[in-house]
């Protein structure tokens, strides 16, 4: 049980960090600037996304303009009126 909440609980420290990086340059080597660069466009793009989405929750897009009914033709019902056409 001891084991349990210790593997839980590991965290790397200094040398193991340094091991690890070392291991990513020589993985990576020349390409590891291309790979932040096209990572931090990643996040650019998702920061945009997220953006977009919190713009239209807080303006709704209103509803679109009514057509004019043409010489005896009934108006059509608008989708945004609750009570039923007669």
């Amino acid at each position: 049980m001891a084991t349990m909440e210790v593997l839980a609980m590991w965290t790397p420290s200094l040398p193991e960090l340094v091991i690890i990086m070392v291991i990513a340059l020589l993985l990576f080597g020349k390409r590891l600037p291309d790979v932040a660069r096209s990572l931090g466009k990643g996040v650019v793009e998702f920061k945009k996304g997220l953006k977009g989405i919190e713009d239209d929750a807080e303006h709704p897009p209103s509803p679109p303009p009514a057509r004019p009914a043409s010489y005896g033709e009934q108006p059509a019902p608008s989708p945004y009126n609750e009570t039923p056409a007669k």
